[in-house]
């Protein structure tokens, strides 16, 4: 934390600087003591935001929010100091200047230093070992994230549980059994343990207060997974009831008035993609035609929300198949590998794996949105005759019908595209239902620019 207040410290001097000097300087120079206090203010609310705080996840957009805020914050600040002495008009181009450098300088070192730690810790540069107490499901699931993951920065060495499930019960649990909770002191020595994870496990809450004493003493960091996961989401809010703490849950509702708007500002744009992509639509269009026999559009059912099916647009990246193509039933049996990309023979065209490669098969899906079939951001929809068997067989499966379905979602920009795991791609489309806002949806459509030349070789998959 100190390092980051220092460098934040250093460059938001230099910003400053920038600010007095240069071809613009000599327009309204107004009192350049007004930027003594501008470093001061930009650090202070950056830390009541939290930005200095230990996190897992390095969310660069975020941060740069934070830090339009700040610099915002503190420039409004200072622009009513002046206009309380008198001063505003002439130390408004100033404290503009200010603002701009100031952004650009705090927002490039928090995003260069926050590639620097997500490269450190995706090389296992830097890393801190990681128990997990519970040896269960859920306690698995941690690992696996954590694996998948490598730049939330925790390692996992082990797991502490007094009775754990038998292995063939828990077939993602890679890591050893280290030994009971109440080993947690030997354990955490043996391993060099700095982070601890509390999962589920058949011990009573009042038995682990003792481990979290014990993680306090030692300065070892704790994280919980609580016991109602599946209704939290980031508008929990946290009051008090005397002594005992209380968690309110909050939801949205997918057909109220903030779904309505979201609908409406997909439809704009919607339309002002497809104006703007028009000589791609129309190009791609004649290289498909031209590329081999077949129609231009490949169209498939799927079902959307409210379990309503429609129509889904494509351009047709494969020949055209002389007989009906089935999938085989493996497929459907298997939970690690969800249907999508190539299926069975691959009879892509020359054209259509360039146009796979970079997505541009998905862009008449925008007409989808326009018809109100599909939204810009949601989960993707999934075939009728697959939809009833995943209901019955992966947990919380047919939440994905309570919204719309998207061109693009929170899972696929996190690479759960194609033939990729079904249950993961399930997780993350529902803790983009539970946690949606507006600016997840555009958080989602800039992640989605980089992950369109990130696709899986046998196709797109979206």
């Amino acid at each position: 934390m100190a390092v980051c207040v220092a460098m934040d410290a250093a460059f938001l001097a230099l910003a400053m600087t920038a600010a007095l000097q240069g071809p613009f300087a000599l327009v309204g120079r107004g009192d350049p003591r007004l930027l003594i206090a501008f470093p001061a203010l930009v650090v202070v609310v950056l830390a009541l935001r939290g930005t200095y705080g230990s996190k897992l996840q390095t969310e660069i957009l975020k941060n740069l929010g934070h830090v339009v805020v700040a610099t915002s914050l503190a420039a409004l600040s200072l622009l009513a100091t002046a206009a309380l002495v008198g001063q505003s008009d002439e130390s408004a181009p100033l404290l503009a200047r200010a603002f701009v450098f100031a952004t650009a300088f705090v927002a490039g070192v928090h995003t260069v230093l926050a590639l620097v730690q997500r490269g450190a810790r995706r090389a296992h540069i830097v890393g801190k070992p990681t128990l997990i107490v519970g040896a269960g499901q859920i306690a698995s699931q941690i690992e696996r994230r954590l694996e998948q993951q490598p730049e939330l920065g925790l390692r996992p060495v082990g797991y502490l549980d007094a009775d754990p499930p038998p292995k063939a019960s828990v077939p993602y649990r890679r890591a050893p059994v280290l030994g009971a909770p109440t080993a947690l002191a030997e354990i955490a020595e043996e391993t060099g343990a700095r982070h601890v994870i509390l999962a589920f496990l058949s011990a009573r809450d009042r038995d682990l207060l003792p481990l979290i004493r014990e993680c306090e003493a030692r300065g070892i960091e704790v994280s919980v997974v609580p016991r109602l996961f599946d209704s939290m989401n980031v508008r929990v809010s946290h009051d008090r009831l005397g002594g005992l703490p209380l968690l309110g849950l909050r939801w949205l509702d997918p057909k109220g008035t903030q779904f309505v708007v979201k609908h409406m500002l997909d439809q704009l744009l919607a339309a002002i993609l497809i104006v703007l992509a028009s000589p791609v639509l129309l190009g791609t269009a004649l290289t498909v035609k031209l590329g081999s026999s077949g129609p231009v559009f490949f169209r498939q059912r799927r079902i959307g929300r409210d379990g309503r099916d429609f129509e889904i647009l494509k351009f047709r990246t494969m020949h055209v198949p002389k007989e009906p193509q089935h999938l085989d039933a493996d497929v459907i049996a298997s939970l690690d590998r969800a249907p999508g990309g190539v299926e069975g023979v691959d009879r892509r065209t020359r054209i259509g794996s360039i146009i796979r490669r970079v997505s541009l098969d998905e862009l008449p899906q925008l007409f989808n949105v326009i018809k109100g079939d599909m939204s810009i951001v949601g989960p993707r929809p999934e075939r009728p005759e697959f939809v009833e068997s995943f209901g019955q067989s992966i947990r919380r499966y047919d939440d994905r019908h309570r919204v719309r379905s998207g061109v693009t979602g929170w899972a696929q920009v996190h690479g759960f595209r194609g033939q990729t795991s079904l249950r993961d791609r399930v997780e993350w489309d529902n803790y983009y239902i539970e946690n949606w806002s507006l600016w997840l949806d555009l958080q989602i459509l800039l992640m989605t620019f980089g992950a369109v030349f990130h696709s899986p070789e046998q196709g797109s998959g979206w």
